[in-house]
């Protein structure tokens, strides 16, 4: 069976009496990603976060990064480990900073896999190997400095955005 097809100027395409938003496609929705990153050491890594950001955005990722948003006490763990599961359901990738390693990065990053989520493992070069991060990441990216980490992250984001 043929059909004619016609677009109109508001971004629509009328097929017979069935008219589908062309607005709504893939590259409209603003995708989320959840960035991983030790606690304590997240002040050591600046630099290589917001170049993450800043190559996320450029793909229209926005970044949501764990430890910056949330502050919880000893005796609120399990809240914690919670929240960061419902904000991990939200989002569409996981980038696993372990360039300072941290046990909450790796289940985290096993709870993004588990739930079928792209994980991207990330650390300096000179930086001890987290076999087990990297053992269930779909992607690995091992960089020198923040600007080669934006270079690599930008190759890896085209692959990714092309298979969305």
């Amino acid at each position: 069976m043929l059909c004619s097809l016609e677009y109109g100027t508001s971004g629509t395409l009328a097929q017979g009496n069935i008219i589908t938003d062309l607005t709504n496609d893939r590259f409209s929705k603003i995708m989320k990603a959840y960035i991983s990153v030790s606690f304590s050491k997240r002040k050591l890594v600046d630099n290589e976060i917001a170049s993450i950001v800043d190559t996320l955005n450029e793909f229209k990722f926005s970044s949501f990064i764990f430890v910056d948003n949330y502050k919880f006490d000893l005796t609120q763990e399990r809240q914690m480990m919670k929240q960061a599961m419902t904000d991990i359901d939200k989002c569409d990738l996981l980038l696993a900073e372990t360039s300072e390693k941290g046990i909450g990065i790796g289940i985290e990053a096993g709870y993004a896999k588990a739930k079928g989520k792209t994980v991207i493992y990330l650390r300096q070069k000179d930086t001890e190997h987290s076999t087990t991060v990297s053992g269930i990441s779909d992607f690995q990216i091992i960089y020198i400095d923040a600007t080669d980490l934006r270079k690599q992250l930008t190759d890896t984001m085209k692959i990714i955005v092309k298979s969305i």
